[in-house]
């Protein structure tokens, strides 16, 4: 059903085509060696026109687990970008040697152009501020397995909200699902945007800049990193970028089956003590990352 499909945004895909997603992720989860060859002889192209650890990393660890090659770039100026190519001309001659390609890119809808130009499945890695469609099915694998449900939870999004291209994929993905409460929290400057506020339930949501007041309330808290990259002024960035840090003190009236998620990479939002808190999941989140898209891979595809 999802065979030569784009994934551009999460929306893209119905919820029954998630949950076909997730219920593999689950079955590779559990038995990994009967997915060693799935994609033998097939080639992803690394298309990563901004730097990237996780993202970058999960798609070809993914691709090669499942047995298949991977060939790209991880910098702009490493390609022909770097001469004045076009996205649309570099994804017609990535077509010509690849099966399928992940891209990430700083302008806002170069990968949506990018499948606009090709029969091969594009996978967004990421758009500018845009959207982060593969972050948003890890977050939601990762809450699939941990919270056991997606409905009736209270999601707590915590930082920059403004630039957070992660926060905006899962807002819209959430959205779907029923008695989903949003708690948006960060300062006014880098709060979430109004687009995406009209889009939900006025009584679905609430905003506050304080996240004392709201934490005892939490099924999940996801936080974020301030992004230096996305402001114009550096004096803007110092003096927002440690609005929250999250420590033990300030869980202590937090939800025993909290769970605190973190899409990567932290600086120092999260205090390091935090990490032995059995509430925080946020590297088990990004090791659900890798299994996500080696479903989706397979699901692509069709070699599943």
């Amino acid at each position: 059903m999802l065979k030569g499909r784009h994934l551009i945004e999460p929306r893209d895909f119905s919820l029954e085509e998630l949950d076909e997603i997730f219920s593999l992720a689950e079955k590779i989860i559990k038995n990994k060696e009967d997915y060693l060859d799935k994609c033998r002889g097939k080639l992803l192209a690394s298309l990563f026109y901004e730097p990237s650890t996780r993202t970058r990393f999960s798609f070809e660890a993914a691709m090669y687990r499942l047995g298949g090659q991977v060939v790209g770039f991880s910098e702009a100026r490493s390609s022909s970008v770097s001469k004045g190519e076009s996205v649309a001309d570099t994804i017609k001659t990535v077509a010509c040697y690849a099966d399928i390609a992940v891209m990430r890119h700083p302008k806002e809808g170069a990968p949506l152009l990018a499948s606009q130009n090709t029969d091969m499945p594009i996978i967004n890695a990421g758009d500018g501020g845009h959207e982060h469609p593969t972050q948003t099915l890890t977050d939601l694998l990762t809450i699939r397995i941990l919270k056991k449900e997606f409905s009736n939870q209270t999601i707590g999004l915590c930082g920059d909200l403004k630039f957070g291209r992660t926060v905006h994929s899962l807002v819209k993905a959430l959205k779907r699902y029923s008695n989903i409460n949003f708690v948006f929290i960060s300062p006014h400057e880098l709060e979430i945007p109004e687009y995406i506020k009209d889009d939900l339930e006025k009584n679905s949501y609430y905003e506050t800049e304080n996240l004392d007041e709201v934490i005892d309330k939490l099924d999940i808290l996801y936080m974020t990193r301030v992004q230096k990259e996305r402001f114009f002024n550096e004096e803007d960035y110092l003096r927002l970028k440690d609005s929250y840090i999250l420590t033990n003190e300030k869980l202590k009236n937090a939800k025993e089956d909290l769970i605190i998620m973190h899409p990567l990479p932290r600086v120092n939002e999260i205090a390091v003590e935090v990490d032995s808190d059995k509430r925080a999941k946020y590297f088990d989140q990004a090791r659900y990352g890798m299994y996500v898209r080696m479903a989706l891979i397979l699901k692509l595809l069709g070699v599943e």
